[in-house]
C-alpha cells in the first residue's frame, strides 16, 4: 500500500483595509487614516452611548463629529463632554463620510461598497501605530 500524506493548506489572509504610511495630503485625508489606523488597532469608539462614556471617563485622545448631525442636543452633550475633559474635538461634514472612514459599511464579495450606514461621532483612545498621519493631524490641533 502506498503511503498518503497529508498536507494542511495555510489560508493567505489578504489585508486590504490596511493602510500604508502615506503623506495626507488634506486635513481630511489624515483623519480618514488615523480613524482607519485606530479602527486597526481596536482603539476607535462608535456610537453614543461609547462615545459619551470614553468622553465623560476622560480615556479619549480624539473626538469627531459631523457637522450634519440632525440632533441639535447630541451635537451639544458630545461638545460639552470634550470641552469638560480638554479632548480635542474635530468636525467632519457628513455622517455617511465618517461612517465609511470607521468600517460602518457593507461590503458584497467583490469588495464593493454595498450599504453604508451613519455615523455622528467615533472616539479614537488608542491612534495605533505611529504614522504621518497622525503627526500632520497633531500639529494641525496644537
Amino acid at each position: 500500500m502506498a503511503e498518503t500524506t497529508f498536507v494542511e493548506e495555510t489560508p493567505v489572509i489578504e489585508d486590504a483595509a490596511r493602510v500604508v504610511d502615506e503623506e495626507p495630503s488634506s486635513l481630511e485625508d489624515a483623519i480618514r487614516i488615523v480613524i482607519q489606523k485606530s479602527l486597526e488597532a481596536n482603539g476607535l469608539v462608535r456610537g453614543l452611548t461609547e462615545v459619551a462614556r470614553a468622553l465623560d471617563r476622560n480615556v479619549a485622545h480624539l473626538c469627531i463629529l459631523a457637522e450634519d448631525c440632525e440632533d441639535g442636543d447630541y451635537k451639544k452633550l458630545i461638545t460639552a463632554l470634550a470641552k469638560r475633559g480638554s479632548i480635542d474635538l474635530i468636525n467632519v461634514g457628513s455622517r455617511v463620510k465618517l461612517a465609511e472612514w470607521s468600517g460602518l459599511v457593507r461590503k458584497n464579495s467583490a469588495g464593493e461598497i454595498t450599504k453604508t450606514l451613519k455615523c455622528s461621532s467615533v472616539v479614537i483612545y488608542d491612534f495605533g501605530e505611529k504614522t504621518r498621519a497622525m503627526e500632520y493631524l497633531l500639529s494641525h490641533l496644537h
